[in-house]
């Protein structure tokens, strides 16, 4: 089984946090909301590979003026990618508090949508298990 170490972006603006809908056909949760990130590559730090992961899911302009460490977790998931084929993976994940000062997001082909979504609607969402768990532990749903 192939493991992974997955940089997890908590990311919050005027109270509000940014989830992001998952492709009804590929990743781990599909279809689902789901906080942002993705794997730490070899010879990158855990700041490294988190900034890279925003850069590249969310784009250029969104601007993250604050990280800090919060908690990890792990778990073994399915993933499932776009052709249909599917692997068992261990995942470990670095969960991160982050600000940003703006709202400026473009999504990649990860992602089929965004939503900036406040606390008290998080529980109208889709949320995928594990960013669920994650709210839960913040106190948030």
């Amino acid at each position: 089984m192939r493991q992974r170490v997955i940089a997890c972006p908590i990311i919050q603006n005027q109270g509000q946090y940014l989830l992001c809908k998952m492709p009804q056909d590929r990743g781990v949760f599909p279809g689902q909301w789901a906080l942002s990130g993705g794997g730490i590559e070899p010879g990158e730090t855990m700041a490294e590979g988190l900034r890279r992961e925003i850069r590249e899911e969310l784009g250029e302009a969104l601007i993250i003026s604050h990280i800090e460490p919060w908690t990890f977790r792990d778990d073994v998931r399915v993933k499932t990618y776009a052709d249909g084929s599917k692997e068992q993976v261990y995942m470990i994940y670095l969960m991160f508090d982050c600000v940003s000062e703006n709202r400026e997001i473009t999504i990649n082909e990860e992602f089929e949508q965004y939503a900036w979504v406040s606390p008290q609607d998080l529980a109208n969402y889709d949320l995928n298990e594990a960013t669920a768990a994650t709210f839960r532990d913040k106190g948030l749903l």
